[in-house]
């Protein structure tokens, strides 16, 4: 099931009223390693207190750039990207993904999934080594996201997301899902 974040999104934004001049990021400038999805960080400070406010949701980039690694699911998820937003003081995140990703978009995104996996891997063993503490606090989430390609986690989410991009509704249980393997 697709659960859709951006109504409780839009509720949360009017209670944290400040929230809501931070969300400037532009498509344009995102990073390319955001998961397809609603959110995603664009030019963001390289100050990385995205992941430790939302270490399920939001890593950094080799470069410290913030990328939202796993989408919101549910009310926790939302909660937690809504700090590394808040957290953000160039206010370079944006919601509006799901009126720019379209289904081509996800599945190319999809295809180089191999380049992504090895990226977090690749920085997951840099930062095991790294003598700061920052570094190393790190390595967990990296290996999530590697395992969440991995297990079909996130193959499973981006299905769900496609249908809902085209139906913007959830599959209603017995209906196919879209595949992401051909564009």
């Amino acid at each position: 099931m697709y659960w859709d974040p951006l109504p409780e999104a839009l509720e949360q934004i009017a209670v944290r009223r400040h929230l809501a001049g931070h969300f400037r990021g532009t498509w344009e400038r995102r990073n390319p390693l955001n998961v397809p999805g609603p959110f995603y960080g664009a030019d963001t400070d390289t100050c990385g207190a995205g992941p430790i406010v939302a270490p399920r949701h939001v890593l950094c980039d080799a470069e410290g750039q913030e990328f939202v690694y796993r989408q919101a699911r549910d009310r926790d998820g939302l909660g937690e990207i809504l700090d590394a937003i808040e957290e953000e003081p160039f206010g370079d995140y944006a919601r509006d993904g799901d009126d720019r990703w379209t289904p081509e978009s996800v599945r190319e995104w999809w295809a180089r999934r191999g380049q992504v996996r090895a990226f977090a891997e690749s920085l997951a063993a840099e930062y095991a080594t790294s003598d700061r503490d920052w570094d190393r606090d790190r390595v967990p989430a990296l290996r999530d996201f590697a395992a969440s390609i991995d297990n079909g986690e996130l193959e499973e989410y981006l299905r769900n997301y496609l249908f809902w991009l085209t139906e913007r509704r959830s599959p209603r249980d017995g209906e196919p899902l879209p595949d992401l393997g051909h564009l």
